[in-house]
């Protein structure tokens, strides 16, 4: 795996560039839709790949470490097989998960006990096993096993917790030096910045995260409930910090003025679950705003959802089929969001590359925040 640098903005930091992966290159800004179980909610393989366009999609390792399992698994030749994905696919290593069944787990150094929410059986979750389920999975990005901490979080909670990923972290490289691919294509680890909302840990993960040799860095435990001024504060301050010859993937962001601020601070990729999950109750987003396409003013609008992304569908009959429940509804919307995300990426990419992209942020963030 390789990252080329192409272009940087002169009034920003943001960036543009591509990341050669396994199963083909990755333009850089980009936003990767989240398919938990392997599937992308509402959305069919083919339509991804030829309307929406994503050159890598999201798995998670608790989620199908539980269902179907790892040997049903390594029986199908890995999950790109398994669900007919021949492009790339990043695994989060379960550690998101563990933070949100606080009720169901126990923390402590060997890893994390937990109850399934499927059946209520137990399992353990060590750095060692998480990369084996990893190696198992095969995707192609594979993330370190980490706590993310809740917000609010006090300080000293937030540094025991920073300094236990760190152990986690060089556990897991050791595992992944002692193993191997499971299906012929290379595997990269990213290690996993913490630190809750303090400057002071922030920063001393960030160096210690970007002390390993690896081919890309995460900052994690942010878009838990913090403040935006406090997720870009730290944002901002561990791309200071974090190699600028290699990608930076900020974990579980956002709305598109989240990722449109969050490009301007030096972050190159992006996932979560906000453009499906909020197209199956109706909101859409758009290059002028957001629509809740559930409002009345919608019912007798037949103007294309979108001219250029969705020009095939009306206003007033996907409002028809989302109020009627119909399944079609959740994947013409979360299928225009996708292809709306991925737009802006592929827009952002423009910009930096033409040298006016701080100034194309500033309005494209106050159009797709707008509510129409």
């Amino acid at each position: 795996m390789k990252f080329d640098l192409l272009k940087k903005d002169g009034a920003s930091k943001a960036r543009s560039g591509v990341l050669h992966a396994p199963h083909g290159a990755i333009e850089t800004p980009i936003f990767m839709p989240v398919g938990t179980l392997g599937t992308v909610k509402a959305v069919p393989q083919e339509t991804l790949k030829e309307k929406i366009d994503a050159p890598i999609i999201l798995g998670n390792s608790y989620h199908l470490f539980l269902r179907p399992g790892i040997e049903l698994m390594e029986e199908a030749g890995g999950l790109h097989k398994f669900m007919n994905w021949d492009r790339n696919i990043l695994t989060d290593s379960g550690g998101y998960q563990v933070y949100s069944i606080s009720d169901q787990r126990k923390i402590k150094e060997e890893g994390v006990m937990f109850q399934s929410h499927i059946d209520g059986s137990r399992h353990l979750f060590t750095p060692e096993n998480v990369i084996d389920i990893q190696r198992s999975i095969g995707a192609d990005i594979i993330m370190a096993f980490d706590e993310c901490t809740p917000y609010p979080c006090d300080y000293d909670y937030a540094a025991k917790s920073m300094r236990m990923t760190h152990r986690w972290l060089d556990r897991c490289f050791e595992q992944m030096d002692n193993t191997e691919p499971k299906y012929g294509h290379e595997q990269s680890l990213f290690p996993i910045v913490q630190g809750s909302v303090y400057p002071e840990l922030r920063k001393q993960s960030a160096e210690y995260i970007a002390s390993k040799e690896a081919n890309g860095y995460a900052i994690g435990g942010l878009s838990v409930g913090e403040p935006h001024e406090d997720m870009y504060s730290m944002t901002d301050l561990v791309c200071s910090i974090l190699p600028s010859d290699k990608p930076r993937y900020l974990m579980g962001v956002g709305t598109p003025a989240n990722l449109l601020e969050c490009i301007a601070l030096g972050v190159d990729m992006f996932d979560c679950v906000m453009p499906t999950r909020n197209a199956r109750n109706g909101q859409l987003f758009t290059k002028d705003g957001i629509i809740n396409i559930r409002n009345k003013k919608w019912e007798n609008d037949f103007s294309p959802i979108d001219d250029e992304l969705t020009p095939d569908y009306s206003k007033a009959y996907l409002r028809h089929l989302t109020i009627s429940k119909e399944l079609l509804g959740a994947q013409i919307a979360s299928t225009h969001n996708l292809s709306f995300y991925l737009w802006l990426m592929c827009e952002a990419r423009k910009h930096i590359t033409e040298g006016d992209f701080a100034e194309w942020k500033n309005q494209m963030v106050k159009k797709v925040s707008t509510k129409l």
